[in-house]
């Protein structure tokens, strides 16, 4: 029998829109080719992962969706030069466990490595070493994409390479990324030296950053969203460097905790989010100086609790990551934190970070040099929404920019303003390929 489109409902992690989708899960590379001719004529066809995006840059609900998944082969590894090439729906959690016995480690990683290598391309994603490393896609070599209107092709900076850095962040909207490879980086060992130190506001954080960028190559923050005043800004950094010696043990396989129902609406509340953050805070400030750790619990402390999302209650969450760049960072996080407490709607999980000048020349990344301020609020409709209005415009006025990954409603003005060229990336689009988010942010209005 023939593989072909099946229905089903499609959620991203923030768990909002959900939608229905007509997916196709290929097992073998051969099948791609007759899966996109059969989208043509759709409302568009898109590749997904492991739906990690939070809003709605991994959705297409109008056309057709492959599911990348059971493509998750490693094709070659030289365990000498740390090279790498994997089909794309293989995950960092399998290149992680299978790479660190060897001394080797991804170049970057964002919080969760539950994320596919086509998605982390994509996404051009990031993590706490941005400030040294740049984002994932200036360690990306090769790209085996197929197009609906070239077939097979093989990307590299030197070949074809407007299309190849198109596709480094380009939201899988260039064609299918069906292989690629990258280059990890070496490490001692699997376990970092972490220093906790925490700071009174934010003035604090950004002398504290400027001494630490250049000491440590993992360098992020926590920030008490409940805080005010004086204390505006007040949290914990979180600094490490790999540990010289030591074993190289990967991660354990298994997630520690399952979230096995949705929390009732109304959990994640003003007065829990005062309960969290004093209860954090104060077992974080307990907890100052420096302790060796294992990287599975340095940087990917959610990845123990599967489901974690459910914790926003049936309504989702919505997650609004903002870059601004250095002459403006500091006020514009006061503006946003200030905003925030105004409308009595603090973030649990609220990051604040560095982003270096390194660029991997995608045409829609999510880079620096400046600040980067991720929140999460519970989806509480139109008060929310509003909200993150709010917040944009602080973004826009800043010069800053919205990561698209983590987006599920900034309009077209927002995404223009952050990103001049989208423009470039629409005329390099694969004609057949779209997403609602694309749709949303360059629809004329």
């Amino acid at each position: 029998m023939a593989l072909s489109y099946q229905s089903q409902i499609i959620e991203p992690w923030g768990r909002t829109p959900r939608l229905p989708h007509q997916v196709a899960r290929p097992q073998h590379q051969d099948q791609l080719p007759g899966l996109i001719a059969e989208a043509s004529g759709s409302g568009g066809l898109l590749a997904a992962g492991l739906h990690r995006s939070y809003g709605d840059s991994g959705l297409n609900p109008d056309g057709l969706m492959i599911s990348m998944r059971g493509l998750d082969r490693f094709i070659a590894f030289d365990p000498a030069t740390g090279v790498l090439r994997a089909e794309a729906g293989v995950s960092l959690d399998e290149i992680l466990r299978m790479a660190t016995p060897h001394g080797w480690f991804l170049p970057t990683t964002p919080g969760t490595r539950f994320v596919t290598l086509g998605g982390a391309i994509a996404n051009d994603v990031h993590g706490k070493n941005h400030h040294r490393a740049g984002s994932f896609g200036r360690h990306v070599r090769r790209i085996g994409l197929l197009r609906s209107d070239a077939g097979g092709l093989e990307l590299s900076a030197q070949d074809r390479p407007e299309l190849f850095h198109a596709t480094l962040g380009g939201l899988g909207l260039t064609g299918l990324i069906a292989w690629a490879e990258i280059a990890l980086a070496p490490i001692p060992s699997t376990f970092v030296d972490e220093e906790t130190v925490p700071f009174a506001n934010l003035q604090e954080y950004f002398r504290l950053t400027a001494e630490s960028d250049g000491r440590f190559e993992h360098v992020s923050s926590w920030i008490d969203c409940s805080a005010g005043g004086a204390a505006l800004g007040r949290g914990v950094m979180y600094r490490a460097n790999w540990s010289p010696a030591g074993p190289l043990t990967p991660h354990a396989p298994r997630q520690k905790l399952q979230v096995p129902v949705t929390a009732p609406p109304g959990l994640m509340n003003r007065l829990t989010l005062r309960a969290f953050n004093a209860a954090y805070g104060g077992m974080q400030r307990r907890r100052q100086g420096t302790a060796r750790k294992h990287y599975g619990g340095a940087f990917y402390p959610l990845d123990a609790i599967g489901g974690w999302n459910r914790f926003y209650g049936p309504a989702g969450f919505y997650q609004h990551q903002f870059m601004a760049p250095v002459e403006t960072q500091q006020d514009a996080v006061a503006e946003a934190l200030r905003t925030l407490s105004a409308a009595g709607q603090g973030s649990f999980l609220a990051v604040l970070k560095s982003l270096g000048p390194l660029r991997s020349g995608g045409l829609v990344s999510f880079e620096g040099p400046g600040a980067s301020l991720a929140l999460d609020f519970p989806n509480r409709g139109e008060a929310t929404l509003e909200l993150l209005e709010r917040l944009d415009s602080i973004v826009v006025a800043a010069g800053g920019k919205v990561y698209p990954a983590k987006d599920g409603r900034m309009s077209a003005a927002t995404f223009r303003a952050g990103y001049p060229r989208w423009r470039e990336l629409e005329a390099l689009r694969d004609p057949l390929f779209s997403s609602r988010f694309w749709r949303r942010v360059t629809h004329d209005q």
